[in-house]
């Protein structure tokens, strides 16, 4: 099995050396991730400038771009067989939520099955990665078996990729394995208002305070319980319900 390794936080990360280590028993490894950073640049593409791989270690190369970037010029042109599966991560930090819409983690997945890969975004939960290092590494004996169920199912379901989060304990203090849905986050306090050494107005997004709701299936709860959380994603972000109600609302569409 060919697996396509990537992530957001940039090929030194130490979430997707554990990723790696995870990944090395289920196959042939190649590693292609940003050469630096690129954490919420969700699934945008580099058009402005051309891409330059650069090889920093056998079937490893880091690119001077996005995640999205990344998957499109290893499938294209960095591995000479097309991957049977992207994985992007560990995450440094939980993607859940509408967190997904802003992940570089999870659109790196996303780029994966959009060229009809199958494809998992893996991130772990934890608010400080210094304290929850260890907690990290050591759950590379939790993801190797997961992984391997994943990427074994008989059916993996179409047009779907998993994403994966990590709750920040000890592998001895995970309760389980919750297929969740997404739960619904709301930021506040985010956007810190300073100025620049010409007293010129400037602003700062990050940081704030989060408050999370959901049922009792959503993955912020999976993780508040001690679970790791697999959410089933697709592209497809068409509201059905929207359409299945629509002669309520949809009598007498304009003519055009």
């Amino acid at each position: 099995m060919r697996l396509l390794l990537t992530n957001d936080d940039g090929v030194l990360a130490h979430g997707l050396e554990c990723l790696q280590e995870a990944a090395a028993p289920l196959g042939e490894v190649t590693v292609v991730a940003p050469d630096r950073e690129q954490s919420a640049t969700s699934h945008s593409l580099t058009l402005h400038h051309p891409l330059r791989p650069v090889r920093v270690g056998e079937r490893r190369f880091q690119v001077d771009g996005t995640p999205t970037d990344c998957v499109m010029l290893a499938v294209e042109a960095l591995m000479p067989e097309r991957p049977d599966f992207v994985i992007s991560g560990i995450n440094h930090g939980h993607n859940m939520g509408e967190d997904v819409l802003y992940s570089g983690t999870v659109a790196a997945a996303m780029e994966g099955l959009s060229l009809g890969i199958r494809s998992i975004a893996v991130s772990f939960a934890g608010g400080d990665l210094r304290a929850d290092l260890s907690h990290l590494r050591a759950q590379i004996a939790v993801l190797t078996p997961l992984l391997a169920h994943l990427t074994s199912l008989p059916h993996f379901p179409p047009h779907t990729l998993f994403n994966v989060n990590l709750p920040p304990v000890a592998p001895a203090g995970i309760k389980g394995v919750r297929l969740t849905r997404l739960g619904r986050r709301a930021y506040s306090g985010s956007l810190k208002p300073m100025h620049d050494p010409w007293n010129r107005p400037i602003y700062w997004i990050g940081g704030g305070s989060i408050s999370w709701s959901g049922e009792d299936d959503s993955d912020f709860r999976a993780i508040e319980d001690g679970y790791i959380s697999v959410t089933p994603l697709h592209l497809d972000v068409t509201n059905y319900d929207i359409l299945r109600t629509a002669s309520e609302w949809w009598r007498d569409p304009p003519r055009v």
